[in-house]
Protein backbone atom coordinates (compact mmCIF):
# COMPACT_ATOMS: atom_id res chain seq x y z
CA UNK A 1 0.00 0.00 0.00
CA UNK A 2 2.97 2.31 0.50
CA UNK A 3 4.43 2.11 -3.01
CA UNK A 4 3.46 3.93 -6.16
CA UNK A 5 3.07 2.24 -9.53
CA UNK A 6 6.26 2.33 -11.57
CA UNK A 7 4.25 3.17 -14.65
CA UNK A 8 1.27 5.47 -15.04
CA UNK A 9 -2.08 3.74 -14.94
CA UNK A 10 -3.74 2.75 -18.18
CA UNK A 11 -5.73 5.50 -19.85
CA UNK A 12 -8.95 3.88 -21.02
CA UNK A 13 -11.21 5.31 -23.65
CA UNK A 14 -14.97 5.13 -23.55
CA UNK A 15 -16.18 1.93 -25.13
CA UNK A 16 -19.04 1.55 -27.59
CA UNK A 17 -21.31 0.11 -24.89
CA UNK A 18 -20.37 2.77 -22.34
CA UNK A 19 -20.91 5.62 -24.80
CA UNK A 20 -24.43 4.43 -25.55
CA UNK A 21 -25.31 3.32 -22.03
CA UNK A 22 -28.39 5.56 -22.04
CA UNK A 23 -29.66 3.72 -25.13
CA UNK A 24 -29.09 0.31 -23.53
CA UNK A 25 -30.88 1.42 -20.37
CA UNK A 26 -33.82 2.61 -22.48
CA UNK A 27 -33.95 -0.78 -24.21
CA UNK A 28 -33.84 -2.44 -20.77
CA UNK A 29 -36.85 -0.38 -19.75
CA UNK A 30 -38.79 -1.63 -22.77
CA UNK A 31 -37.59 -5.24 -22.35
CA UNK A 32 -38.25 -5.26 -18.61
CA UNK A 33 -41.77 -3.88 -18.92
CA UNK A 34 -42.60 -6.32 -21.74
CA UNK A 35 -41.19 -9.35 -19.92
CA UNK A 36 -42.90 -8.33 -16.70
CA UNK A 37 -46.24 -8.59 -18.49
CA UNK A 38 -45.42 -11.69 -20.55
CA UNK A 39 -43.80 -13.89 -17.86
CA UNK A 40 -44.88 -12.57 -14.46
CA UNK A 41 -44.30 -16.01 -12.93
CA UNK A 42 -40.59 -15.82 -13.71
CA UNK A 43 -40.25 -12.47 -11.98
CA UNK A 44 -42.20 -13.77 -9.01
CA UNK A 45 -39.81 -16.71 -8.68
CA UNK A 46 -36.80 -14.38 -8.85
CA UNK A 47 -38.32 -12.08 -6.23
CA UNK A 48 -38.86 -15.02 -3.87
CA UNK A 49 -35.23 -16.22 -4.09
CA UNK A 50 -34.13 -14.39 -0.95
CA UNK A 51 -32.01 -15.20 2.09
CA UNK A 52 -31.91 -12.66 4.96
CA UNK A 53 -33.59 -10.07 2.66
CA UNK A 54 -30.82 -10.54 0.07
CA UNK A 55 -32.11 -11.52 -3.36
CA UNK A 56 -29.69 -14.19 -4.55
CA UNK A 57 -30.15 -13.52 -8.27
CA UNK A 58 -29.64 -9.79 -7.92
CA UNK A 59 -26.72 -10.29 -5.52
CA UNK A 60 -24.92 -12.48 -8.07
CA UNK A 61 -25.51 -9.93 -10.83
CA UNK A 62 -24.29 -7.06 -8.66
CA UNK A 63 -21.11 -8.92 -7.76
CA UNK A 64 -20.49 -9.40 -11.48
CA UNK A 65 -20.93 -5.64 -11.87
CA UNK A 66 -18.80 -4.46 -8.97
CA UNK A 67 -15.84 -6.84 -8.70
CA UNK A 68 -14.44 -6.14 -12.22
CA UNK A 69 -14.51 -2.42 -11.44
CA UNK A 70 -12.73 -2.87 -8.13
CA UNK A 71 -10.02 -4.90 -9.85
CA UNK A 72 -8.86 -1.63 -11.43
CA UNK A 73 -8.14 -0.04 -8.06
CA UNK A 74 -4.54 -0.12 -6.84
CA UNK A 75 -4.42 0.80 -3.16
CA UNK A 76 -0.66 1.20 -3.57
CA UNK A 77 -1.48 4.48 -5.32
CA UNK A 78 -2.47 5.96 -1.97
CA UNK A 79 1.18 6.80 -1.52
CA UNK A 80 0.87 9.44 -4.24
CA UNK A 81 -1.98 11.29 -2.55
CA UNK A 82 0.42 13.83 -1.02
CA UNK A 83 1.66 14.83 -4.49
CA UNK A 84 -1.76 16.27 -5.33
CA UNK A 85 -3.02 17.10 -1.86
CA UNK A 86 -4.93 20.22 -2.87
CA UNK A 87 -6.90 18.40 -5.57
CA UNK A 88 -7.48 15.45 -3.27
CA UNK A 89 -8.70 17.77 -0.53
CA UNK A 90 -11.17 19.49 -2.85
CA UNK A 91 -12.59 16.20 -4.10
CA UNK A 92 -12.88 14.69 -0.62
CA UNK A 93 -14.74 17.80 0.53
CA UNK A 94 -17.20 17.59 -2.37
CA UNK A 95 -17.67 13.80 -2.20
CA UNK A 96 -18.19 13.48 1.53
CA UNK A 97 -19.19 16.90 2.90
CA UNK A 98 -21.24 18.39 0.05
CA UNK A 99 -22.68 15.92 -2.45
CA UNK A 100 -24.70 13.59 -0.18
CA UNK A 101 -26.16 16.53 1.74
CA UNK A 102 -26.90 18.60 -1.37
CA UNK A 103 -28.66 15.61 -2.93
CA UNK A 104 -30.79 15.11 0.20
CA UNK A 105 -31.67 18.82 0.10
CA UNK A 106 -32.42 18.84 -3.63
CA UNK A 107 -34.41 15.63 -3.43
CA UNK A 108 -36.53 17.04 -0.61
CA UNK A 109 -36.97 20.37 -2.42
CA UNK A 110 -37.99 18.91 -5.79
CA UNK A 111 -39.58 15.54 -4.99
CA UNK A 112 -40.82 16.25 -1.49
CA UNK A 113 -42.24 19.69 -2.25
CA UNK A 114 -42.25 21.13 -5.79
CA UNK A 115 -43.11 17.91 -7.64
CA UNK A 116 -45.03 16.20 -4.83
CA UNK A 117 -48.48 16.74 -6.43
CA UNK A 118 -47.26 15.04 -9.63
CA UNK A 119 -45.82 11.93 -7.93
CA UNK A 120 -47.66 8.79 -6.76
CA UNK A 121 -49.09 9.34 -3.31
CA UNK A 122 -46.68 8.45 -0.52
CA UNK A 123 -43.76 7.57 -2.82
CA UNK A 124 -41.70 10.77 -2.46
CA UNK A 125 -39.73 9.56 0.62
CA UNK A 126 -38.75 6.38 -1.22
CA UNK A 127 -37.53 8.34 -4.25
CA UNK A 128 -35.55 10.67 -1.97
CA UNK A 129 -33.98 7.64 -0.26
CA UNK A 130 -32.84 6.36 -3.67
CA UNK A 131 -31.25 9.72 -4.48
CA UNK A 132 -29.41 9.71 -1.15
CA UNK A 133 -28.04 6.24 -1.85
CA UNK A 134 -26.97 7.43 -5.29
CA UNK A 135 -25.02 10.40 -3.93
CA UNK A 136 -23.47 8.71 -0.90
CA UNK A 137 -20.92 6.66 -2.86
CA UNK A 138 -18.40 8.31 -5.22
CA UNK A 139 -17.88 6.73 -8.63
CA UNK A 140 -15.10 4.21 -9.21
CA UNK A 141 -14.44 2.65 -12.60
CA UNK A 142 -16.12 5.14 -14.94
CA UNK A 143 -14.05 7.95 -13.43
CA UNK A 144 -10.99 6.56 -15.23
CA UNK A 145 -12.84 6.97 -18.52
CA UNK A 146 -13.95 10.53 -17.77
CA UNK A 147 -10.45 11.49 -16.62
CA UNK A 148 -8.92 10.09 -19.77
CA UNK A 149 -11.37 11.98 -21.99
CA UNK A 150 -10.30 15.31 -20.44
CA UNK A 151 -6.56 14.45 -20.32
CA UNK A 152 -6.61 14.27 -16.53
CA UNK A 153 -3.56 13.43 -14.43
CA UNK A 154 -3.78 9.60 -14.21
CA UNK A 155 -1.92 9.14 -10.92
CA UNK A 156 -4.15 11.71 -9.21
CA UNK A 157 -7.26 9.96 -10.52
CA UNK A 158 -6.06 6.55 -9.39
CA UNK A 159 -5.02 7.73 -5.92
CA UNK A 160 -8.27 9.67 -5.42
CA UNK A 161 -10.44 6.71 -6.41
CA UNK A 162 -8.46 4.37 -4.15
CA UNK A 163 -8.84 6.79 -1.24
CA UNK A 164 -12.59 7.18 -1.86
CA UNK A 165 -13.00 3.40 -1.92
CA UNK A 166 -11.18 3.09 1.38
CA UNK A 167 -13.32 5.80 2.98
CA UNK A 168 -16.48 4.25 1.57
CA UNK A 169 -15.87 1.03 3.48
CA UNK A 170 -16.23 2.93 6.76
CA UNK A 171 -18.36 5.98 5.90
CA UNK A 172 -21.11 4.71 3.60
CA UNK A 173 -23.34 3.10 6.26
CA UNK A 174 -23.26 5.92 8.86
CA UNK A 175 -23.66 8.62 6.19
CA UNK A 176 -26.64 6.87 4.58
CA UNK A 177 -28.16 6.16 7.98
CA UNK A 178 -27.83 9.81 9.00
CA UNK A 179 -29.34 11.24 5.82
CA UNK A 180 -32.18 8.72 5.60
CA UNK A 181 -33.02 9.55 9.21
CA UNK A 182 -33.04 13.28 8.46
CA UNK A 183 -35.32 12.56 5.48
CA UNK A 184 -37.66 10.67 7.85
CA UNK A 185 -37.01 7.34 6.12
CA UNK A 186 -36.89 4.34 8.44
CA UNK A 187 -33.40 2.83 8.37
CA UNK A 188 -33.17 -0.98 8.63
CA UNK A 189 -29.68 -0.91 10.16
CA UNK A 190 -29.15 -4.66 10.03
CA UNK A 191 -29.88 -4.69 6.29
CA UNK A 192 -27.76 -1.58 5.71
CA UNK A 193 -24.74 -3.08 7.45
CA UNK A 194 -25.26 -6.36 5.59
CA UNK A 195 -25.32 -4.44 2.31
CA UNK A 196 -22.08 -2.65 3.15
CA UNK A 197 -20.40 -5.95 3.95
CA UNK A 198 -21.85 -7.77 0.95
CA UNK A 199 -21.43 -5.07 -1.69
CA UNK A 200 -18.40 -3.05 -0.46
CA UNK A 201 -16.18 -4.81 2.07
CA UNK A 202 -16.19 -8.35 0.68
CA UNK A 203 -15.93 -7.30 -3.01
CA UNK A 204 -13.00 -4.98 -2.18
CA UNK A 205 -11.16 -7.81 -0.43
CA UNK A 206 -11.91 -10.35 -3.16
CA UNK A 207 -10.92 -7.93 -5.93
CA UNK A 208 -7.62 -7.05 -4.25
CA UNK A 209 -6.75 -10.72 -3.68
CA UNK A 210 -7.48 -11.55 -7.31
CA UNK A 211 -5.59 -8.46 -8.49
CA UNK A 212 -2.48 -9.39 -6.51
CA UNK A 213 -2.61 -12.99 -7.69
CA UNK A 214 -2.92 -11.98 -11.35
CA UNK A 215 -0.13 -9.39 -11.10
CA UNK A 216 2.12 -11.90 -9.35
CA UNK A 217 1.60 -14.51 -12.05
CA UNK A 218 1.46 -12.41 -15.22
CA UNK A 219 2.08 -8.75 -14.43
CA UNK A 220 0.17 -5.75 -15.79
CA UNK A 221 -0.39 -7.42 -19.16
CA UNK A 222 -2.25 -10.30 -17.53
CA UNK A 223 -4.36 -7.89 -15.49
CA UNK A 224 -5.21 -5.88 -18.61
CA UNK A 225 -6.33 -9.06 -20.40
CA UNK A 226 -8.48 -10.07 -17.43
CA UNK A 227 -10.12 -6.63 -17.26
CA UNK A 228 -10.79 -6.71 -21.00
CA UNK A 229 -12.57 -10.06 -20.63
CA UNK A 230 -14.55 -8.98 -17.58
CA UNK A 231 -15.66 -5.61 -18.96
CA UNK A 232 -18.52 -7.02 -21.07
CA UNK A 233 -19.52 -9.31 -18.19
CA UNK A 234 -19.86 -6.33 -15.87
CA UNK A 235 -21.98 -4.37 -18.34
CA UNK A 236 -24.15 -7.38 -19.15
CA UNK A 237 -24.81 -7.94 -15.45
CA UNK A 238 -25.79 -4.27 -15.07
CA UNK A 239 -28.23 -4.47 -17.97
CA UNK A 240 -29.70 -7.76 -16.71
CA UNK A 241 -30.25 -6.16 -13.29
CA UNK A 242 -32.02 -3.23 -14.95
CA UNK A 243 -34.30 -5.59 -16.90
CA UNK A 244 -35.29 -7.20 -13.60
CA UNK A 245 -35.91 -3.84 -11.95
CA UNK A 246 -38.07 -2.59 -14.79
CA UNK A 247 -39.88 -5.92 -14.93
CA UNK A 248 -41.03 -5.22 -11.38
CA UNK A 249 -41.48 -1.49 -11.93
CA UNK A 250 -43.26 -1.80 -15.27
CA UNK A 251 -46.78 -1.06 -14.09
CA UNK A 252 -45.69 2.03 -12.17
CA UNK A 253 -43.73 3.34 -15.17
CA UNK A 254 -46.54 2.73 -17.66
CA UNK A 255 -49.05 4.52 -15.45
CA UNK A 256 -46.65 7.29 -14.33
CA UNK A 257 -44.08 7.93 -17.12
CA UNK A 258 -43.54 11.49 -15.90
CA UNK A 259 -41.96 10.14 -12.71
CA UNK A 260 -38.71 9.27 -14.52
CA UNK A 261 -38.27 12.84 -15.79
CA UNK A 262 -39.12 14.35 -12.41
CA UNK A 263 -36.61 12.15 -10.56
CA UNK A 264 -33.95 13.14 -13.10
CA UNK A 265 -34.23 16.85 -12.27
CA UNK A 266 -32.49 16.85 -8.84
CA UNK A 267 -29.88 14.42 -10.20
CA UNK A 268 -29.01 16.80 -13.03
CA UNK A 269 -28.91 19.83 -10.75
CA UNK A 270 -26.62 18.14 -8.21
CA UNK A 271 -24.21 16.88 -10.91
CA UNK A 272 -23.64 20.33 -12.38
CA UNK A 273 -23.59 22.01 -8.97
CA UNK A 274 -20.97 19.67 -7.50
CA UNK A 275 -18.84 19.59 -10.64
CA UNK A 276 -18.91 23.39 -10.82
CA UNK A 277 -18.09 23.80 -7.14
CA UNK A 278 -15.15 21.35 -7.33
CA UNK A 279 -13.83 23.09 -10.47
CA UNK A 280 -14.14 26.57 -8.91
CA UNK A 281 -12.52 25.55 -5.64
CA UNK A 282 -9.65 23.92 -7.52
CA UNK A 283 -9.10 27.16 -9.43
CA UNK A 284 -9.17 29.19 -6.22
CA UNK A 285 -6.56 26.93 -4.62
CA UNK A 286 -4.25 26.98 -7.62
CA UNK A 287 -4.70 23.32 -8.58
CA UNK A 288 -3.29 22.40 -11.99
CA UNK A 289 -5.99 22.00 -14.66
CA UNK A 290 -4.98 18.38 -15.34
CA UNK A 291 -5.99 17.65 -11.73
CA UNK A 292 -8.93 20.05 -11.50
CA UNK A 293 -10.69 18.50 -14.50
CA UNK A 294 -10.89 14.96 -13.06
CA UNK A 295 -11.56 16.48 -9.62
CA UNK A 296 -14.74 18.02 -11.02
CA UNK A 297 -15.74 14.71 -12.59
CA UNK A 298 -15.00 12.63 -9.49
CA UNK A 299 -16.88 15.16 -7.39
CA UNK A 300 -19.99 14.88 -9.57
CA UNK A 301 -20.27 11.22 -10.57
CA UNK A 302 -21.84 8.40 -8.58
CA UNK A 303 -21.16 4.71 -7.94
CA UNK A 304 -24.58 3.84 -9.33
CA UNK A 305 -23.97 0.09 -9.24
CA UNK A 306 -23.59 0.21 -5.46
CA UNK A 307 -26.60 2.52 -5.16
CA UNK A 308 -28.77 0.05 -7.09
CA UNK A 309 -27.56 -2.82 -4.90
CA UNK A 310 -28.18 -0.95 -1.65
CA UNK A 311 -31.63 0.25 -2.76
CA UNK A 312 -32.73 -3.27 -3.64
CA UNK A 313 -31.40 -4.67 -0.36
CA UNK A 314 -32.89 -1.94 1.82
CA UNK A 315 -36.22 -1.30 0.11
CA UNK A 316 -36.84 -4.10 -2.39
CA UNK A 317 -36.97 -4.62 -6.15
CA UNK A 318 -40.36 -2.91 -6.46
CA UNK A 319 -39.43 0.16 -4.42
CA UNK A 320 -39.34 3.77 -5.50
CA UNK A 321 -35.79 3.92 -4.12
CA UNK A 322 -34.63 1.27 -6.59
CA UNK A 323 -36.35 3.14 -9.43
CA UNK A 324 -34.64 6.40 -8.43
CA UNK A 325 -31.18 4.83 -8.53
CA UNK A 326 -31.88 3.44 -12.00
CA UNK A 327 -32.70 6.95 -13.21
CA UNK A 328 -29.14 7.80 -12.14
CA UNK A 329 -27.86 5.10 -14.49
CA UNK A 330 -30.06 6.46 -17.27
CA UNK A 331 -28.58 9.97 -17.16
CA UNK A 332 -24.98 9.15 -16.13
CA UNK A 333 -23.22 9.00 -19.50
CA UNK A 334 -24.74 11.98 -21.35
CA UNK A 335 -24.46 14.21 -18.30
CA UNK A 336 -20.86 13.29 -17.53
CA UNK A 337 -19.87 13.67 -21.18
CA UNK A 338 -21.31 17.19 -21.03
CA UNK A 339 -19.16 17.92 -17.94
CA UNK A 340 -16.10 16.64 -19.83
CA UNK A 341 -16.92 19.03 -22.68
CA UNK A 342 -17.37 21.97 -20.29
CA UNK A 343 -14.05 21.54 -18.47
CA UNK A 344 -12.18 21.12 -21.76
CA UNK A 345 -13.72 24.22 -23.30
CA UNK A 346 -13.00 26.33 -20.20
CA UNK A 347 -9.36 25.31 -19.84
CA UNK A 348 -8.12 28.71 -21.01
CA UNK A 349 -10.34 30.53 -18.52
CA UNK A 350 -9.25 28.20 -15.75
CA UNK A 351 -5.52 28.54 -16.34
CA UNK A 352 -5.69 32.33 -16.60
CA UNK A 353 -7.26 32.65 -13.18
CA UNK A 354 -5.70 29.77 -11.22
CA UNK A 355 -3.59 31.08 -8.35
CA UNK A 356 -0.05 29.84 -7.83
Amino acid sequence: MATILDTAPARPGISFFERYLTLWVTLCIVAGIALGHLVPGLFGAIASAEVARVNLVVAALIWLMIVPMLLKIDFGALGSVRQHWKGVGVTLFINWAVKPFSMALLGTLFLGWLFAPLLPAGEAPSYIAGLILLAAAPCTAMVFVWSNLCDGEPNYTLSQVALNDLIMVFAFAPLVGLLLGVASVTVPWDTLLLSVGLYIVVPVIVAQLVRRAVLASGGQAALARLLARLGPVSLTALLATLVLLFGFQGEAIVTQPLVIALIAVPILVQVYFNAGLAYWLSRRFGVAWCVAAPAALIGASNFFELAVAAAISLFGLKSGAALATVVGVLVEVPVMLSVVAIVKRTRGWYEKGAMA
